[in-house]
């Protein structure tokens, strides 16, 4: 997704969002939820069904629905942090890798071409 208002705290790179604290503030909500799944029984309440698991948490509809497509990269924009957010990834069966790629719009193939240890995942 196009950020309509580029912050140009974000260096002018397309795609590219610094995780500042104006960031870090709109998405406490978010990252609170991330934080959660470090719980295996919230694992499984975010398994089971993720409309009531994020409704127990203050996101903005945009976030869920970044969550809800997976969009690791709106989910940057909207103040996800890379190092919580894998905890969803990690909930859903999305590796580290698999989210890079789908943030720079490549294949998992096609990302991992670019990677010096070819076998990680």
């Amino acid at each position: 997704m196009t950020d309509p208002s580029p912050n140009p705290r974000d260096w002018g790179i397309a795609g590219t969002y610094v995780f500042d604290g104006d960031r870090s503030r709109a998405g406490y909500a978010v990252n609170k939820l991330c934080m959660s799944l470090t719980r295996p029984e919230n694992r499984e309440r975010f398994r089971q069904d993720e409309e009531a698991y994020m409704a127990g948490f203050a996101l903005s509809e945009a976030q869920k629905q970044a969550i809800r497509d997976r969009d690791w990269l709106e989910l940057v924009r909207l103040g996800g942090n890379i190092y919580y957010m894998i905890k969803i990834g990690a909930t859903v069966g999305a590796g580290l890798y698999a989210m890079g790629a789908q943030m720079r719009g490549q294949s998992l193939e096609a990302f991992l071409a670019t990677r010096q240890n070819k076998g990680a995942v």
